[in-house]
């Protein structure tokens, strides 16, 4: 099978909108006009519950993990930086999805399924940061920038291709910037809690913001 199509394919797996097709399932609501208006499992969490989010996280996390672990035997070019290629487009779908007229989420769940494929060690580094950063702040948003800088740090110091340590990099500084918002409200004291309670249904049909006005991301 050609490397260009499975890249295509790679896009297409990553831009499936579980969270959306979660709302739509559960309450019979989009998502995108509630909490943050973003397609992740931490809007899903905060809107429709833990219950509800945790398969969220799963699909998301193996939106990233399938095309580099398995597109590679659909192609015979035994080129490794195909790789790299199909996982770049799955987070690239996640975050710019196609079905959803190019909105998503932030990418943190399907970049952690990438590097899940491509550097375990990394992601297990990054992945126990965030949660430590999460049981001491109750910040999502914080933990994600904390096991952002964390998978940089690790692949910068294992041995590992300069290419797979580009794209650590790139998908770092992502996760960061998509963060922007977030740092401000966590400097300001108003960044919203994990394990906060979701949307009451009474309040469903409109988007939480926070205290000081902004929308919640």
């Amino acid at each position: 099978m050609s490397p260009w199509l499975l890249v295509a394919l790679a896009y297409l797996l990553g831009s499936i909108p579980f969270s959306y097709i979660a709302g739509r399932m559960v309450k019979g609501i989009d998502l995108r006009e509630h909490g943050s208006g973003n397609l992740g499992a931490t809007n899903t969490f905060r809107v429709l519950g833990a219950k509800v989010a945790a398969p969220v996280m799963l699909f998301d996390v193996l939106k990233g993990t399938l095309p580099v672990a398995l597109f590679p035997h659909l192609e015979h070019t035994n080129d490794w930086r195909w790789q790299l290629a199909y996982g770049a487009a799955a987070i690239i779908g996640h975050v710019f999805s196609i079905y959803m007229r190019f909105k998503g989420g932030k990418g943190v769940a399907t970049s952690a399924g990438v590097f899940l494929g491509l550097s375990p060690v990394a992601l297990g580094v990054a992945f126990a940061v965030w949660l430590v950063v999460l049981k001491m702040t109750k910040m999502v948003s914080a933990s994600s920038i904390s096991g952002a800088l964390a998978l940089i740090v690790v692949l910068l110091i294992v041995p590992e291709r300069t290419e797979i340590r580009i794209l650590g990099l790139a998908v770092a500084a992502f996760v960061i910037f998509a963060h922007r918002s977030n740092v401000g409200r966590i400097l300001r004291g108003t960044e919203p809690r994990f394990g906060a309670k979701k949307e009451p249904e009474a309040t469903v049909a409109a988007a939480a913001v926070t205290a000081d006005g902004e929308k919640v991301e």
